[in-house]
């Protein structure tokens, strides 16, 4: 995966105001961007994402230029054909765990029928161990297997790359520790570009390839003054 970022973005509430300016570029499968609560991880995927407008600065991956402020590009989120898992999943309620998946292959505002079957749903169901819990809702699933229905509807629609905001914040020690055990051979079978932001270092030792260090708004002190912000976690 080749991203290039370069994102200078300022908010303001009331007298408060936060400026994020992160820049970085890396080839590596498996990005995390890490660093403490207000740091502006979530800010810096959101912007790959499209789901927030920099000021300046731009966004490309693997040669395709999401932003660019001086071109005047900017892709709307959809057209950018990233997948991004929330930190708290934004499974439906209302639809089953088959329902959940397909919506990603859905257009418009119906939900997906109930008895309908598609050969890439039934894929991801059983790719992630789900067959059983199809017709459940997720009032009805464990951590995991919410965890597990949200990565399979965010990978039903062949991503570009997969966005993960805290994967495993919600889960308890034992989830987690199996969880990241299964993310990491998933993300190794499928070759699925990965982006993940988290503030646990143990997540970043275990999908590290090149880790991206925030604090402030700002590359960690040591990073600021390199171009290519890369830093194995092996070597920390």
């Amino acid at each position: 995966m080749q991203i290039d970022i370069a994102i200078d973005k300022t908010l303001r509430a009331g007298k408060r105001s936060f400026r994020l300016q992160v820049r970085f570029r890396c080839d590596e499968q498996r990005v995390v961007v890490f660093g403490p609560s207000g740091s502006g991880k979530s800010l810096t995927l959101k912007a790959i994402a499209g789901l927030m407008q920099p000021d300046r600065g731009h966004v490309r991956l693997n040669g395709s230029t999401f932003f660019d402020s001086r071109a005047a590009v900017n892709l709307p989120p959809q057209a950018r054909r990233v997948a991004y898992l929330f930190q708290d999943y934004a499974l439906f309620p209302h639809l089953t765990v088959r329902q959940n998946i397909a919506f990603g292959l859905t257009r418009g505002w119906l939900n997906p029928s109930a008895h309908a079957r598609h050969e890439a749903v039934e894929y991801w169901l059983e790719a992630f161990r789900l067959q059983q819990q199809a017709d459940h809702y997720p009032d009805e699933l464990s951590g995991g297997q919410r965890q597990r229905t949200a990565l399979a509807r965010a990978l039903v629609v062949q991503p570009r790359a997969l966005l993960l905001d805290e994967p495993f914040a919600a889960l308890d020690a034992g989830l987690r520790t199996e969880m990241r055990a299964e993310l990491a051979a998933l993300q190794e079978r499928l070759g699925v570009p990965m982006i993940l932001i988290t503030h646990d270092p143990d997540d970043a030792e275990a999908f590290g390839d090149a880790i991206i260090r925030l604090r402030d708004g700002r590359l960690a002190t040591g990073q600021a003054q390199r171009s290519a912000m890369l830093s194995d976690s092996r070597e920390q």
